[in-house]
């Protein structure tokens, strides 16, 4: 059987939810990125301690550099990435680590276009102070980058996604070149002198992810495509993982050349995306002031497909639809 054909058969055995809006305003343009030195933005984030400050990253062939730009888009200031390497870095998340008095930088040197690489790196590091008054810092993180080796149980794979636990510290990558793009895992602790092993934990309804975030409080999930986006609730008490078994409410995306990257702002209330490309827009997606989460419909069949474990739970079967009001 091909490998379109078993994803669909998997997909016909579990009970996938589609459809569902979520209650966000349309995008609205809030600035534009103006530095020549951001021209392949592949990856967004927004700061939780620093209001205001976004950290964004090229797509390949940009040096080990970090940027930290303000909404409006102007360039606050550059970071060189000690102790990392910039093969194809693909998102960025940020979350807690081993000093619980800061938040830490997550870089996923995830992409594998011809899928040819046999292990991939997140990078994590101290996130830098910015004073957002300032504009166009050069400096370089300190101390070096914590570099995180990871290895996918079903071979190399071509990745755009990467998401962080704020509460359990755990990494998750998500595949971009699947029919239903494959959620892998690793918990934490994660070793820095050995080759860490991913678990394929869950399928999104939807392929071809290209970026992903959680909310602060851990709360809430939003990944993206280029052209749809889901968020999906999480509760606290379970795997980040499991939220994807719930229903995955559709979010707005503005129009955008080549958009990749999705973040929630520093509350976790709305969220930004922006483009790859010279000079591209940022966007925010503010929530509504009042609406209902009005479920659209969904498609399910249940049928006796056996999933794989993870950690001696069964590998998603997305949960029934619902209607939920806000």
């Amino acid at each position: 059987m091909g490998t379109v054909s078993t994803l669909l058969a998997i997909a016909a055995s579990s009970c996938s939810v589609f459809a569902g809006q979520a209650p966000y305003q349309e995008g609205r343009k809030v600035g534009q990125v103006q530095s020549p030195l951001i021209a392949e933005v592949s990856g967004l984030v927004a700061s939780r301690r620093q209001p205001g400050v976004l950290w964004v990253h090229n797509d390949s062939g940009d040096a080990p550099r970090v940027y930290a730009i303000n909404p409006k888009g102007d360039l606050l200031a550059v970071f060189v990435v000690s102790g990392a390497q910039a093969r194809d870095w693909e998102d960025i998340a940020i979350g807690p680590g081993p000093d619980p008095s800061t938040d830490y930088l997550y870089l996923g040197d995830i992409g594998d276009n011809n899928g040819r690489h046999p292990s991939v790196v997140v990078y994590r590091v101290k996130e830098p102070a910015v004073d957002p008054n300032r504009r166009g810092l050069e400096g370089r993180t300190d101390p070096a980058a914590d570099s995180i080796s990871l290895v996918y149980p079903d071979g190399p794979r071509d990745a755009e996604a990467l998401l962080v636990d704020p509460l359990t510290r755990d990494i998750y990558v998500i595949s971009k070149r699947d029919l239903f793009s494959r959620v892998y895992g690793a918990k934490d602790p994660l070793s820095l002198s050995q080759t860490n092993k991913l678990e394929l934990v869950c399928l999104l309804p939807w392929g071809v992810a290209t970026g992903g975030d959680v909310s602060p409080d851990g709360k809430k999930v939003i990944v993206r495509s280029m052209y749809w986006a889901s968020l999906w609730d999480r509760d606290p008490n379970k795997p980040l993982w499991q939220a994807f078994r719930g229903t995955a409410w559709t979010i707005p995306l503005a129009a955008e050349p080549q958009g990749e990257a999705i973040g929630f702002d520093s509350r976790g209330r709305g969220y930004y995306t922006i483009s790859e490309g010279k000079n591209p827009s940022i966007y925010y997606f503010a929530p509504a002031e009042t609406g209902h989460w009005n479920n659209l419909g969904s498609s399910c069949m249940r049928g006796q497909h056996r999933f794989p474990e993870y950690h001696g739970q069964r590998l998603l079967e997305a949960g029934p639809a619902r209607t939920a009001r806000r």
